[in-house]
């Protein structure tokens, strides 16, 4: 795991004055006070502002503080949520619309005028669709609008903060976002962490919460021991804050128990088992995934070669009346078969074997009398041949490389096999 400084830059002499809260954000880990320091330089211009993180990690909080914190704050913050506005009406809510005299209604304000000489929060920016981007790119350049239903344009001076849960250049990418747009948005951009990248702050802001539900619902504060503790810390919190915090006012109101022990505590938390990594060896190499392939096919290779044995075995008892002879002719391949002590795979040839094998119980299943059966010998026999599967792949190997004029690798691509296979089936048939 990376050091504080190798992870954030900072000589131990050069690191944020240690603090613990700045506007609604509470936490005294590095990566907030890192935060709190770029949130005090930011409200201190008057540019645009991007604020970028996951869902939530408070990013409408980090909005308000660069508010409260510029020379903006006694005029309004006024928050515009691009995710529950309507494309219809879009323009209507951010503009407002103009009734002349003649007609019914009435003028209606649009949050642009009512956020004037404040700032306007374009919360979750990416979901506007593409109409309702070019409009806000047009307002963000000129400071300029229309209500509609208006002919005359008005002025207005807002700050503009936006913020987005997605990788906004990732969205640009996919044709989701106006490339314009972004840059204009992204004059200064600003990340809020993960609640799983300030670990030592999760314990705080837990108890903080649980204090605040317990003064609110007039009960004493839950607590938790020290292995709760630890598993709070470590835990994914994929929802962030807002998580966190409805986790502990679950608990606290709905454990009689004031004392949260580990076992309490994993029952609140979804999909525990699912949220830790799997541990995989670093030095695990493409070879040994090769290999693990090589050996799954070999495996249905050899399903495939006792399938054509068991086919085989029942032609021959069905064919002959002596059914001693052909059990003493195919011993070994009926101890290959049917023998309780299986060599290793057998397990899944087993399983793939019952999934196929006929339901005997269902009256939609018929049973084929024996004695019926010399009447159709010779088209089984004919049909086995034609859709022999040792054929067919050797037919296979052959199309591809002539197709890709013997060149090994391009036709192992195309037969969904290695090359080493390829080339051992190769010196197999004698191809």
């Amino acid at each position: 795991m990376l050091s504080d400084t190798e992870q954030y830059g900072h000589q131990s002499h050069a690191r944020p004055q240690e603090r613990h809260q700045l506007g609604g954000f509470i936490g005294s880990s590095l990566p907030m006070r890192i935060a709190y320091d770029e949130l005090e330089r930011i409200a201190a211009v008057d540019d645009t502002v991007l604020v970028l993180g996951e869902s939530g990690t408070g990013k409408e909080l980090a909005a308000r503080a660069v508010h409260d914190l510029s020379v903006r704050a006694s005029d309004p913050f006024v928050i515009v949520d691009c995710a529950a506005t309507s494309i219809a009406n879009f323009e209507r809510a951010l503009f407002g619309a103009y009734a002349r005299d003649d007609e019914m209604g009435q003028s209606r304000e649009g949050l642009v005028t009512l956020a004037a000489g404040g700032s306007l929060f374009l919360n979750e920016v990416s979901e506007l669709d593409y109409a309702s981007q070019s409009l806000l790119l047009r307002f963000i350049d000129s400071g300029v609008f229309r209500c509609v239903g208006a002919t005359e344009e008005s002025a207005v001076d807002v700050r503009i903060i936006a913020s987005s849960r997605r990788d906004l250049s990732e969205e640009v990418k996919a044709g989701r976002l106006r490339e314009d747009l972004y840059y204009r948005l992204s004059t200064i951009e600003i990340s809020i962490p993960a609640l799983r990248k300030r670990k030592e702050d999760i314990h705080l802001l837990f108890r903080k919460f649980s204090s605040d539900f317990a003064l609110k619902y007039k009960m004493p504060t839950i607590r938790l021991d020290d292995n709760a503790v630890e598993l709070l810390q470590n835990y994914r919190w994929s929802g962030n804050i807002r998580q966190l915090r409805n986790v502990a006012e679950q608990i606290s109101v709905l454990e009689p128990s004031r004392s949260i022990d580990v076992t309490i505590l994993k029952s609140y938390l979804p999909n525990f088992g699912s949220q830790f990594p799997a541990v995989i060896k670093k030095d695990k190499k493409e070879s040994d995934f090769t290999t693990e392939r090589e050996i799954l096919y070999k495996v249905l290779f050899d399903m495939k070669s006792d399938l054509n044995d068991l086919k085989k075995l029942t032609m021959e008892l069905m064919q002959n009346d002596n059914y001693k002879d052909v059990q003493d002719k195919n011993e070994h391949l009926i101890q290959k078969i049917y023998s309780e002590d299986s060599s290793p795979g057998t397990a899944q040839e087993d399983q793939v074997l019952a999934l196929s094998a006929p339901n005997t119980d269902d009256p939609s299943v018929e049973i084929i009398d024996t004695a019926e059966k010399f009447d159709f010998i010779e088209d089984i026999e004919e049909e086995e041949e034609t859709l022999s599967l040792h054929d067919k792949e050797i037919e296979l190997i052959k199309k591809s490389l002539e197709r890709h004029n013997g060149k090994r690798k391009l036709a192992a691509d195309e037969l969904g096999i290695s090359e080493r296979t390829l080339y051992r089936k190769i010196k197999q048939y004698d191809l």
